[in-house]
């Protein structure tokens, strides 16, 4: 596996401007980040639905194209909510292909279907961009703890307000969703009999914490073990940049020809 910062192969950035030059603005349109921004600036009076929006958000899924069909990949994991942006890399592909040479994969999506979308802390999807997320190695360059900081996220996860004791629909909570994503099958059963014998809120988060926390904590140690030593970490991006630039050099020239950039003659 080959682990590299994008902004260390220029050539992905290269490869995105050439394929935005075939890339309709109708297929953009439809992304839905930048629907969502539209959307979102609708529900405000007497402002321009575009108000804040950069061509970095509205270009953004040619630039994940391009770091997937640089490296012509085959399938792409991703969860269900990101199954767009692979299907919008397999039509610039299909575009980029028809239009002058069959040149890239037309990849597709990987998808664990028993690995559902989780409900964040707010009630809506999980989602960095909602800022509702469990923050389960703590913040960068932060210096709290990063157990209590998962601790303080995990209790303010939104519930309803039943009272301990009554039973509860353990389908309809976040909490619940969310354990299972950490839990066996055992687990889960015996933590949908409480919700059924009416757990408390407080408990509930308290397992669910507990569960996270025993499976996340030597993962936690290894990342903040590599975070003590930005040399190492750096190192390892470079080797995977030099690897991953050997590759899209031969590509993005492959790329240029087809549209037909080239030298006008061989020099000596």
């Amino acid at each position: 596996m080959t682990f590299y910062r994008q902004s260390d192969v220029p050539e992905i950035l290269e490869l995105s401007w050439i394929l935005s030059s075939s890339c309709a603005k109708g297929l953009m349109n439809r992304a839905h980040a930048y629907k969502a921004a539209v959307d979102a600036n609708m529900e405000k009076e007497d402002v321009d639905p575009d108000q804040g929006i950069n061509m970095g958000l509205f270009g953004y899924p040619v630039l994940m194209a391009a770091d997937i069909l640089m490296f012509n990949a085959t399938h792409v994991p991703v969860g269900r909510d990101q199954i767009q942006h692979i299907e919008m890399a397999r039509d610039i592909a299909g575009t980029f292909n028809h239009r002058y040479k069959p040149l890239f994969t037309e990849p597709e999506a990987l998808v664990d279907d028993n690995t559902p979308l989780l409900t964040g802390l707010d009630g809506r999807k999980m989602s960095k961009s909602y800022n509702n997320v469990i923050p389960l190695f703590g913040e960068f360059n932060s210096q709290a703890d990063p157990e209590k900081m998962m601790r303080k996220a995990i209790m303010r996860i939104v519930t309803n307000s039943q009272l301990p004791e009554e039973p509860k629909d353990p389908d309809a909570s976040a909490i619940f969703e969310i354990y299972k994503a950490f839990a066996t099958p055992e687990e889960i059963a015996n933590l949908r009999a409480q919700y059924e014998s009416g757990i408390g809120w407080g408990d509930a988060k308290e397992q669910l914490f507990q569960q996270i926390n025993n499976e996340i904590a030597p993962f936690r140690a290894r990342y903040q073990e590599l975070m003590a030593n930005p040399k190492e970490l750096e190192e390892i991006l470079q080797m995977g940049a030099d690897k991953a630039r050997r590759h899209s050099r031969k590509q993005l020239d492959k790329a240029r020809r087809a549209i037909g950039i080239r030298p006008l003659a061989k020099l000596k």
